[in-house]
């Protein structure tokens, strides 16, 4: 069985406090990475106890950076900061999004603008940030979703940063191709993380009776794609979307 080390390479996991972003933070370490995890700060500081809390579980090799995406200022001052420590960054997966359901008649200025400058801008200052500290031959993976493809009931906002997302990323892995820098997506299905719950249980009913496999994803299933697309057996593969949700959708 061939395996995936990457020992003596850095890694960046945007929102990785919780969710898929620590357990895609967790597999890259596992697999030998520096891991850096990225929070955003908040004034409670439950972000970056999060963060802290992954940092401890991880051990060795782990690191804590704060900057909120949608400011591209913050995000360039954590590549300089990365660039600083670890002299260079060689996989970057963007996870940090956040969302905010409501139908087009409810739907605020304020609820569209806050997922699409997170889920979408956000990704945009991480790539243009990254791209210029990346090595070559590195590899970007970008969190989509279902949703992008979709398109579910209530979900315009997020729906659209995602499918944003799927088009970024073919672009990117178009202009980056020189340096051998891969740019794939991952666009799970239901993933019953924090976020996942917030669906009503009777909404989550419906959808699972449209999975083949009956069941929703795990977060380690998707980390586990996230591995492969930033490990040395996927070299071939950019520009493509990993399509992660049972056979939900194809």
């Amino acid at each position: 069985m061939i395996g995936i080390d990457l020992g003596g390479k850095v890694a960046l996991v945007t929102g990785a406090g919780q969710g898929l972003g620590r357990a895609a933070a967790t597999r890259l370490h596992k697999a030998g990475a520096v891991v850096v995890i990225n929070h955003p700060p908040d004034a409670e500081g439950r972000q970056a106890e999060a963060a802290r809390g992954v940092v401890e579980a991880l051990g060795d090799r782990a690191a804590a950076l704060p900057a909120d995406v949608r400011d591209p200022a913050q995000v360039d001052a954590m590549m300089a900061a990365i660039r600083e420590r670890f002299g260079r960054l060689d996989v970057v997966v963007n996870n940090a999004a956040v969302i905010r359901d409501r139908t087009l008649k409810k739907m605020t200025d304020e609820d569209w603008r806050v997922v699409l400058d997170t889920d979408l801008t956000g990704v945009f200052h991480v790539c243009r940030a990254a791209a210029a500290i990346l090595s070559d031959g590195g590899r970007i993976v970008n969190l989509a979703s279902i949703s992008g493809v979709v398109g579910f009931f209530g979900q315009s906002n997020y729906a659209a940063a995602k499918a944003g997302v799927i088009a970024l990323t073919k672009v990117l892995s178009k202009e980056l191709a020189s340096r051998r820098i891969t740019v794939n997506a991952v666009a799970p299905g239901v993933v019953l993380t924090d976020m996942g719950k917030t669906i009503p249980e009777d909404v989550r009913d419906r959808m699972l009776a449209e999975i083949p496999l009956r069941r929703f994803g795990e977060p380690d299933e998707i980390a586990d794609a996230i591995l492969f697309l930033a490990s040395g057996l996927a070299s071939y593969v950019t520009g493509q979307t990993l399509h992660v949700n049972g056979g939900w959708w194809s």
